[in-house]
């Protein structure tokens, strides 16, 4: 399913906000394969990017 997402107010299309959320994603990829202690690590850096990109879509004066 594809969950449409607003504009970014920088101009940033939604799916140049959907490519961004896939990038932070993809972070996760091979995860299985690494050693648990990196998980936290790879949790981390995921949840800020996928925050970063999804700040961008809610901020103030999103289409």
């Amino acid at each position: 399913m594809t969950v449409p997402l607003p504009s970014d107010p920088r101009g940033a299309s939604p799916e140049q906000l959907r490519t961004e959320v896939a990038a932070a994603v993809a972070g996760l990829d091979g995860l299985a394969d690494r050693p648990l202690a990196e998980h936290v690590e790879a949790f981390e850096r995921v949840h800020a990017a996928l925050g970063a990109a999804l700040a961008q879509g809610s901020a103030p004066g999103a289409a």
